[in-house]
């Protein structure tokens, strides 16, 4: 009899100056930490290993949207600019688009639950509930996210 696995904690990011899922996989074809695609940040999170134990995912804000994740397989330690540590969250090359949700601003990251995560966009993307926001343009989605009304 083997053991349940854990249910997997995320976590949740804004992206500045990154418009769509596609500039984010455009960065991260560039951006690198020893080969590997990177998300910077201040602080090591307590639950870095149940996260990455757990297959957990960063899930990223764009433009008020949640609208993709990328899988988490690490973190690392680094010198900021300002001699202070930091973490970098080491990620997948994947970036996975999911069914868009509004989410309000906030500072940093947070850890994300499985049961708040909206579900992938893709293979049986057309037996997801359409809340009418994901059929829309990412250009309207984006200039109604600007004006609060998402």
């Amino acid at each position: 009899m083997s053991a349940q696995k854990a249910p997997t904690l995320h976590m949740i990011k804004l992206i500045v100056g990154c418009t769509s899922p596609e500039m984010l996989r455009d960065w991260v074809a560039v951006e690198r930490h020893k080969g590997t695609a990177y998300v910077r940040t201040r602080t090591m999170p307590k639950r870095a290993e149940e996260i990455v134990q757990g297959g957990g995912s960063i899930y990223r804000v764009i433009n008020g949207l949640i609208m993709c994740r990328q899988p988490i397989i690490g973190f690392d330690s680094y010198t900021r600019d300002d001699g202070h540590p930091g973490t970098l969250i080491l990620v997948s090359d994947e970036v996975i688009p999911t069914q868009p949700r509004p989410m309000r601003p906030f500072q940093g990251w947070r850890y994300f639950k499985p049961e708040d995560a909206p579900p992938d966009l893709g293979q049986g993307a057309a037996d997801l509930p359409d809340d009418g926001i994901s059929s829309l343009p990412a250009s309207l989605r984006n200039q109604l996210s600007e004006l609060g009304l998402l």
